[in-house]
């Protein structure tokens, strides 16, 4: 089963399909993509759910549906335990972007949290969870596959922000402001946390 998020309601991939209640169900081969987007926009639809029958294919026939982004990001740590979060387009967020050129995905994370926060040092710990999420740039629907790391760092520089991207500040937070943060985070950064 994987989720992909739609603002924060999840499209689920799954091959079991169940009694509709709150969500329906869509046969993945025949789903109207964007006709679904728009219905768990503008209706109370909690989630929709795409069946197929082979879990092996399952997201590799979901990601052929629309075009995809893929990026890279960080869940980092500090000497203190706290977690570096960034604040863009008026929600938290963990520091992340779009993979350039030939770099691997984990040059990419390293790169993007840099270049967002102001952090440098950081080490790859491991592979985190990777996510899902559709957005519309420009008149048309995407995909970004997010692929992130947990990151550790003895950074005890200036945090700055990355003004150009929308991010409006940078900061360490520990687990108490971490739970206030999620209250106006994303579904994605939820499930990392």
């Amino acid at each position: 089963m994987y989720k992909v998020f739609v603002n924060d309601k999840p499209i689920i991939l799954t091959t079991i399909e169940e009694p509709e209640t709150y969500f329906k169900n869509f046969e993945l081969k025949f789903v109207r993509i964007d006709k679904v987007i728009r219905e768990l926009m503008t209706t109370d639809l909690q989630e929709a759910r795409f069946i197929h029958k082979n879990e092996d294919k399952l997201l590799k026939k979901f990601l052929k549906k629309l075009p995809n982004v893929v990026a890279g990001g960080g869940k980092v740590y500090n000497d203190k335990g706290d977690i570096l979060f960034i604040y863009r387009n008026d929600k938290w967020d963990l520091p992340k972007g779009k993979i350039e050129g030939v770099e691997s995905i984990e040059e990419t994370a390293i790169r993007e949290v840099m270049e967002e926060t102001g952090v440098a040092g950081l080490e790859i710990v491991k592979p985190l969870e990777t996510t899902y999420h559709i957005f519309k740039r420009n008149g048309h629907y995407k995909i970004k596959i997010t692929y992130w790391f947990e990151m550790k760092t003895s950074f005890s520089g200036i945090l700055y922000a990355q003004e150009f991207e929308g991010i409006t500040k940078v900061e360490w937070l520990n687990p108490d402001q971490i739970k206030e943060a999620l209250k106006n985070s994303y579904a994605n950064i939820k499930l990392l946390m």
